[in-house]
């Protein structure tokens, strides 16, 4: 049998390697602690001036002048329930292993995870180092527990979007997206499916006792496999490996509470075609919703260009008109850039905090 390895710090992880002589330990640890504050924030300035240059502002807040306030206030809300749920599952995660952090100082931490994730290319992947260095800095987490955690909190959120995905392609196929385009399932989509399968094998394999992770650096980086990166990625794989083993019950929970945030998403995706005219069955917003998650699966920063077209292909063979679909995608692009602004100001805030 395996032994089990935990992901609470022991005290050789809190032990240093050689101490600096008294004086100068403090000062080259202000030293440290500058030079990362200003990396972060320069690169959340970076990346809130991309987004100021790059969003629609304009066409949004055109969009936004047709709904009423009250409107307006309940979408926000709708969306603060929705990431609140998603926060809950990192604090399921957290919570299991004894973690006492507290789920609002969690959600602002997604928060701003999001807001650098938003705009970074790929499958809204880019904020995850953010989450672990809060949780190392204010919660004194080791790095390999705060690795870990956050490993399997983005396990599970690629395991549930593959979930939703297998359930939205049934809502494709129904209501005809790709018969109407002329789109081929194989060619098309298939593959972005298939691609998200890899998490669920990936879990599984943890769950067995087996480390891909760290069996792939082993082969490629023999030399650097002792360096201090890769083993904190070797030590938190096996971390959140022993996780999935001692914790099924709460790795379940976790997975059901990613489930209802993505049924969380359709019912807003349902509410915001609602408020612009826009009547849909929920199939059809079931599947609208789908085509829109697969446009950020593309390595583009916010999806931007393939969300207009996602929409534009699924509402026109519903037979709406593009005008339409074009609305209702800069009433998404509105909600992710003030939520994601917000994040990076929170974010802001906190790394200037240290």
């Amino acid at each position: 049998m395996k032994p089990e390895v935990s992901l609470a710090p022991t005290p050789a992880q809190s032990a240093g390697a050689t101490p600096l002589p008294s004086g100068d330990a403090p000062a080259l640890q202000r030293k440290r602690r500058w030079g990362l504050r200003f990396f972060w924030l320069l690169l959340l300035a970076s990346v809130l001036v991309w987004a100021l240059r790059n969003a629609p502002l304009s066409e949004i807040w055109a969009v936004l002048q047709k709904l009423r306030g009250w409107q307006i206030a309940a979408l926000l809300a709708f969306n603060s329930v929705i990431l609140l749920l998603i926060t809950t599952r990192w604090w399921i995660i957290l919570r299991a292993e004894n973690g006492d952090v507290p789920i609002l100082r969690l959600f602002s931490y997604r928060l701003a995870a999001f807001g650098l994730s938003y705009f970074t290319p790929g499958p809204q992947v880019g904020g995850e180092p953010l989450q672990v260095v809060y949780l190392q800095n204010f919660h004194r987490l080791s790095y390999a527990r705060a690795t870990a955690s956050v490993i399997l909190d983005k396990l599970l959120e690629f395991i549930a979007n593959f979930l939703f995905l297998v359930a939205g392609m049934a809502a494709v196929m129904r209501v005809g997206i790709l018969a109407k385009n002329g789109i081929p399932l194989a060619a098309g989509v298939v593959p972005l499916v298939a691609i998200l399968i890899l998490p669920a094998l990936y879990a599984g394999l943890l769950y067995l006792g087996f480390y891909p992770l760290g069996v792939a650096l082993r082969s490629v980086l023999p030399r650097a496999s002792g360096a201090s990166f890769p083993r904190l990625l070797v030590v938190s794989e096996r971390m959140a490996a022993a996780f999935t083993r001692r914790h099924a019950p709460a790795m379940a929970a976790a997975l059901a509470v990613s489930l209802v945030g993505c049924l969380g998403l359709t019912a807003e995706y349902w509410l915001m075609a609602h408020f612009i005219g826009i009547q849909l069955t929920p199939w059809q917003a079931l599947a609208g919703m789908t085509m829109a998650l697969l446009s950020f699966l593309l390595p583009i920063p916010a999806g931007l260009g393939a969300l207009e077209a996602s929409q534009v292909l699924a509402l026109g063979a519903m037979g709406f008109p593009p005008a339409e679909a074009f609305s209702l995608t800069l009433l998404i692009r509105g909600r992710d850039v003030f939520f994601a602004g917000l994040g990076l100001l929170i974010a802001s805030r906190r790394l200037g905090s240290q």
